[in-house]
């Protein structure tokens, strides 16, 4: 079951109006992200021949759903750049330096949403504005529903799995050192993904 309507790409003015699904527009409302069932994750390829997978451990989120009209839904998230965890101590002291992320100066990363999109079946985009040491870019989310479900506590649950990509020195991340056998220690490509649970507001 999909969160939105796929549109058709010309309107017959003279059919009637479609029904409004009522499974669909049942999931409207508004939901904070759970962070504690989700992940916002990246990838980094390391010496070029590897990949180290990080994340973030303390962000909040909040989603407006229109399971009627796809254009009118919503994200906004703010992570907080401190709780990067790559699983190495001193790597993550390393990305929250000057060299990389800066976070005494730039403690926080946001992504606000200016689109929202149904690609067909239950694949979505989401584009928005994602702000990184005070530069703003545009990026674009594919998202895939995982549908909806009440949990055991009675909360109405919605879920997401996302995947994006970004050029890191589009946002001023430029550090890097070049290898002897050519090459550089960290991508510049960077991958996103995103597992996400969201629990609708009362």
């Amino acid at each position: 079951m999909g969160i939105f309507g796929r549109k058709n790409d010309t309107v017959d003015t003279t059919a009637a109006p479609a029904a409004v699904n009522p499974d669909l527009a049942a999931l409207t409302g508004d939901y904070t992200i759970d962070p504690a069932h989700s992940t916002l994750g990246f990838v980094a390829r390391h010496a070029m021949v590897t990949n180290v997978k990080g994340k973030f451990n303390d962000f909040t989120g909040i989603l407006h759903l229109d399971g009627t009209d796809p254009a009118a839904s919503t994200a906004s998230i703010d992570v907080k750049m401190d709780s990067i965890d790559t699983g190495s101590a001193d790597r993550d002291g390393h990305l929250k330096s000057a060299d990389f992320f800066r976070t005494e100066e730039f403690p926080q990363m946001t992504f606000r949403s200016t689109k929202a999109e149904a690609l067909g079946g239950d694949d979505y985009r989401i584009t928005g504005d994602l702000t990184i040491l005070g530069v703003t870019k545009p990026l674009t989310i594919d998202l895939e529903f995982n549908g909806a479900a009440k949990d055991p506590f009675g909360n109405e649950r919605v879920g997401f799995e996302g995947k994006a990509e970004i050029l890191r020195s589009e946002w001023g991340l430029t550090w890097n050192a070049a290898l002897e056998t050519g090459g550089v220690l960290v991508s510049d490509k960077i991958k996103l993904n995103f597992d996400i649970s969201a629990v609708k507001n009362a």
